[in-house]
């Protein structure tokens, strides 16, 4: 059925794009490579001089950019919470700003902010049978009013980080495998035994909590609708149900809001799990060290999303693309020619392999198997990460207006509570009394 509704998907966005009749680049190449053309580009991928995006650009330009008259120049190295910002100074012309670039990292979210008539629409370059060779929702995401501006490159999505290590030993005494973790009923009877079993200890850290909520609406509904304000349809029997479940959870201690990174927890021993991004694993330790300040090796291990047991399931999808100012018909193929050099499968899966993000090709998600990696854990990862490709659809969610003060708001409260709600559990409260109060306390977010 995944695959299905991803060929569906191929089908429609390439018809789109064909009945706009922007397939397929002119045959008569504008570069020169007497005369090469500079490409200037702003990324998000990390500041040190070595950092994989440079060394890649450094590479393009030696070969294919000197075989085809193009160079591309980084100006600026910045992060995803500042290059909108600055992009818009720049566009404004304050004092003190460096030029646009003709290339720059961008959420699909902000791409309007900087005029969608400024930007290049890549579909009027990619050919039909290049675009296939893509996985189609992340084609898709980049797409706006029917033109593909923001060109995947690379993304994240989510996983559940292990202490391979503590793991062992629980699993050895309580009979819990890695196996039971697929689902979220498993995964929930894990972690009550881990509570029991730890001493009142939390089995997993969440980051982003409601987002494995809406994960598992999708997964039972099909759908998830959100009200005018940017929150949940609280009157949604599927919304409070779906909530309620990591609710009853968090009551009894058996799960924890992350307080902020589940990382950190888990390096700690706090936890004995994490789910979070997909690029936290550049972040985790080789070595965990316990409150008592006793340490062993991590031994990471990387999961897959526990399933919700629907008739589809999902990933999220998360993440920057390349965006370009559409300037001239020369840059404008020039960027063409950068973009798809860089997303070349096997190019792009060395790429992303270091940083913990997807590749955005089919054939890169098909030579994960086969890929030579240094690391055990990201070994792990992309395991975990191949068989979500697999087995599940990617999907972003909306970008709602004040969505983020309120699941911060969320958060904030439910670390707050919890620690009362569980000595009120364990005094003999029902359990069913303290989920309905976080629900009460949830509805009154909106």
């Amino acid at each position: 059925m995944k695959k299905t509704l991803a060929l569906l998907l191929a089908a429609v966005l390439l018809l789109s794009l064909a009945l706009t009749g922007l397939f397929g680049c002119s045959e008569k190449t504008l570069l020169d490579p007497a005369s090469p053309v500079t490409l200037t580009i702003w990324h998000v991928y990390g500041e040190q001089a070595d950092a994989p995006m440079n060394l890649l650009i450094e590479e393009f330009n030696e070969t294919v950019g000197h075989e085809k008259g193009i160079r591309v120049q980084v100006t600026n190295v910045t992060s995803t919470s500042k290059i909108l910002a600055q992009l818009l100074d720049a566009q404004s012309g304050k004092p003190g700003t460096p030029e646009l670039p003709d290339l720059f990292s961008c959420h699909t979210q902000n791409a309007p902010s900087l005029g969608i008539d400024n930007l290049l629409d890549f579909g009027e370059w990619f050919t039909e049978k290049e675009l296939e060779t893509y996985v189609p929702e992340f084609i898709e995401s980049g797409m706006i009013d029917e033109k593909l501006i923001v060109f995947p490159v690379s993304k994240s999505t989510y996983a559940l980080f292990m202490n391979g290590s503590q793991f062992t030993r629980f699993s050895e005494d309580t009979g819990v495998s890695l196996d039971d973790l697929s689902t979220w009923d498993g995964f929930f009877t894990a972690a009550e035994k881990y509570y029991k079993w730890s001493g009142g200890r939390p089995f997993c850290a969440f980051d982003y909590l409601v987002r494995h909520m809406e994960l598992d609406i999708l997964s039972g509904c099909g759908k998830l609708e959100y009200t005018e304000s940017g929150w949940y349809d609280e009157s949604d029997p599927a919304v409070k149900e779906s909530f309620s479940m990591f609710a009853k959870s968090l009551v009894q201690g058996h799960i924890a809001v992350s307080d902020l990174y589940a990382n950190t927890q888990v390096m700690t021993g706090e936890v004995l799990s994490g789910i979070g991004s997909s690029a936290a694993v550049g972040y985790y330790n080789d070595t965990v060290t316990y409150p008592d300040n006793t340490s062993e090796p991590m031994e990471l291990q990387v999961l897959p999303l526990p399933k919700s047991g629907g008739e589809n399931e999902y990933m999220p999808q998360t993440g920057v693309g390349l965006c370009a100012f559409r300037t001239t018909d020369q840059k404008a193929e020039a960027a063409y020619e950068f973009v798809k050099w860089f997303t070349e499968s096997e190019r792009n899966l060395d790429f992303v392999v270091s940083t913990g993000y997807m590749p955005v090709t089919n054939g890169a998600f098909e030579q994960i198997e086969a890929y030579t990696f240094t690391d055990d854990g990201y070994e792990s990862l992309y395991t975990a990460i191949k068989t979500m490709y697999d087995e599940t659809i990617p999907v972003v969610r909306p970008d709602l207006e004040g969505f983020y003060d309120k699941t911060n708001a969320l958060y904030a409260g439910l670390r707050d509570m919890q620690q009362a709600l569980i000595e009120r559990a364990e005094n003999g409260e029902s359990i069913d009394t303290l989920t309905e109060e976080i629900w009460e306390f949830f509805c009154g977010i909106d």
